[in-house]
């Protein structure tokens, strides 16, 4: 019995792919990471679209977690959960890092320690350390000079080019392939559900409003009286 696969992340640009059993057939990536909500269903759709399918032949469904900025990600990860609930479709929660890890492994000799990075914005990358099983060490957001001295690929190493380009080496990814990742999504680790951050959103709201006098010591003086 066939079992299709659909993976879509967008803790940097959006990514679509699909897979038929371990067959990768077809993968998007869209590279503008200012408009996920615009462009990741028409993506996912028109990926059913050229495989001749409906959203309701999916059996089942992977979605990147992160690490990833507040707004991108959760548009990624709210997509997947709707389609679960609308389609009754189990959703498995990956850490976006752990798959161009696999994807170096899977298509290129990995060094035995090597980093995965990607735009963390505000002059940051999010980046995990990997042996040579495949292991992740925790995620973190920092400097990029505060990487270790590794072997390195992925999208973060294009932001801080001069720094980082000497350290990747050819045949390293250097980003998300959605479509590996619906092949693969059963070997791939389960990062559970809930969203890598790893800092606090730049949006937060308001804190209580404070009475223009609080706090004020001035004194008023006398009411002035006025004569007739």
């Amino acid at each position: 019995m066939t079992t299709w696969t659909l993976c879509i992340d967008t803790s940097t640009d959006v990514c679509a792919g699909l897979a038929r059993d371990s067959e990768v057939v077809a993968s998007a990536h869209v590279g503008d990471n200012h408009s996920h909500v615009e462009l990741l269903m028409p993506t996912i759709m028109g990926l059913l679209a050229d495989a001749g399918i409906g959203l309701s032949r999916v059996d089942r469904l992977g979605v990147g977690v992160g690490p990833g900025p507040f707004t991108g990600l959760r548009v990624g990860m709210a997509t997947a959960f709707t389609l679960e609930v609308a389609g009754n479709k189990p959703v498995k929660g990956v850490c976006s890092l752990d798959v161009m890890a696999a994807q170096w492994r899977a298509t290129a000799p990995a060094p035995d320690e090597f980093v995965i990075a990607s735009d963390a914005r505000r002059k940051e990358l999010y980046w995990a350390r990997y042996d040579r099983t495949g292991r992740r060490g925790e995620p973190q957001v920092t400097l990029p000079t505060a990487l270790p001295d590794l072997p390195i690929a992925g999208p973060g190493v294009a932001v801080f080019a001069e720094l980082l380009t000497s350290r990747m080496p050819a045949g390293a990814p250097t980003s998300i392939d959605a479509g590996f990742m619906a092949a693969h999504l059963s070997q791939l680790p389960d990062a559970g559900r809930e969203p890598m951050y790893l800092r606090e959103p730049d949006a937060k709201p308001p804190s209580a409003r404070k009475s223009a006098l609080a706090g004020s010591h001035r004194r008023l003086g006398p009411a002035v009286r006025r004569t007739p």
